[in-house]
């Protein structure tokens, strides 16, 4: 929150590395904050905490609902070939679909979409961050 509140510009959407509606109280990290800052979040988890789901085809761009007790809660999407699929849920005002298009359209060719991957490379101070701060 203390972060939240330091930014000069606040996002009009926010993807969080984790679950939003897909968790087993329905209530994530993605739901919890963005319930807090009133801004529509997406939560983009790599583990399933709940839910059942049929084996994701291998090919990028394959999906599945993921369904815990007779409700849809998220989408398990499959983002590149040979890694594991990705649990894409809502967090907070955006909907199932809606947060499965997002997270699509900003993905480019690595497992994560954009937005989640730079944040995990900045918060790991990964090599590929620390080139594209030496451009700046």
């Amino acid at each position: 929150m203390a972060a939240w509140q330091m930014l000069e510009q606040k996002p009009d959407l926010l993807f969080v590395d984790g679950h939003g509606i897909s968790h087993p109280r329905r209530l994530g990290v993605a739901s919890h904050f963005g319930l807090l800052v009133d801004v529509p979040t997406i939560g983009v988890a790599k583990r399933r905490l709940c839910g059942r789901y049929e084996e994701v085809d291998a090919q990028p761009g394959s999906r599945q609902p993921l369904i815990d007790k007779g409700e849809q809660i998220g989408w398990v999407w499959r983002s590149k070939q040979r890694c594991n699929p990705l649990f894409v849920a809502t967090g907070h005002r955006v909907s199932l679909d809606s947060a499965l298009h997002w997270v699509e359209n900003c993905t480019r060719g690595y497992r994560l979409p954009e937005p989640t991957r730079w944040a995990d490379a900045v918060a790991s101070n990964r090599t590929a961050f620390q080139r594209w701060q030496n451009t700046l």
